[in-house]
Order: structure tokens, then sequence, then C-alpha cells
């Protein structure tokens, strides 16, 4: 035999009914997020120091077969010490350091310095070659006023 107990309305309840007898529907308020926790997670970041000291320990402990002991402890996965090792192999010590996002920084050319100073004496001597000729122009002139023969030049009339 089933006994069933009455219901007897709370104030809880009594409050959450509708007038058409249903429930409302209530939802929990999000828990507060911890002030120890940032706003967004960022990605770790490791030294070419920490990488080949992580390295040299898991190098160490491979006959030993602490390896997995090593991953749990510096939270690493096994691809990140294959790809460690393999830029280790390849002499890429550089290639160790976290390398910088966005557009690459340009080189400056060796050569510009001089090329520089190379346009602007061109820009001088070629403004003396004008001055030069403009009073060539004027003294043909005179001469000419003055009915004084000038001697023909290099391949010039």
């Amino acid at each position: 035999m089933i006994l069933l107990m009455p219901m007897i309305p709370t104030p809880i309840d009594a409050e959450a009914a509708a007038p058409n007898g249903s429930r409302k529907l209530t939802v929990a308020a999000p828990a507060s997020a911890s002030p120890e926790l940032t706003a967004r997670p960022h990605r770790r970041i490791f030294t070419a120091q920490d990488k080949l000291r992580i390295l040299a320990d898991t190098d160490r402990a491979a006959d030993t077969g602490g390896i997995a002991a090593i991953l749990r402890r510096e939270g690493l996965y096994s691809s990140a010490l294959t790809d460690w090792r393999r830029q280790r192999d390849a002499g890429a010590f550089g290639a160790l350091t976290p390398a910088r996002r966005g557009p690459k920084a340009v080189e400056p050319n060796p050569l510009a310095a001089e090329v520089a100073l190379l346009q602007k004496e061109n820009a001088r001597l070629t403004l003396r070659l004008k001055r030069a000729e403009a009073v060539m122009d004027v003294q043909k002139k005179v001469a000419e006023l003055l009915g004084i023969p000038l001697a023909p030049s290099d391949g010039e009339p």
C-alpha cells in the first residue's frame, strides 16, 4: 500500500504559483567569478632556458621511465617535447624562443645612407651644371653681340 503525503504549500511555493495554477520558472543567479582568476586565459610562454631545462630533465629520466611524471609536473603534452627536441636537434636555439606575432620588422638597408648621400650630391651637382650652362649661354650671347668669334669646342656648334 502506498501512502501519499498531502502537499502543504510553503511560502516559497505560494509565491512561485501563478494565478492559473502553473509554476513560474526561476533561474539561479550565476556564481560570482573568483577575483584570483583572470578575465581571459592566456597562453603559457616558455623561455628557451625553460625548454632546455625540461628537455634535459626528460633526457635524464628516459632510462628510468619518469618522462610522464615530468610531463604531468610541467603540465605539458608529449607533442611539445617532440617539437622542442626537433628544434634542438636542428640547432635552432633561436627557434626555441617564442616568436613574436604580427608583421616582421624590416631590416634597414646598410647602403641606404650612402644612397641618400649620393642622391643629395647628384642634386647639388646637377644644380651647379645648370648654372654653369646658363653662364656659358650668356657669355656666348655677349660674344655674339660684341662680334667676338668663339673657337669651336668639342662637338658643340
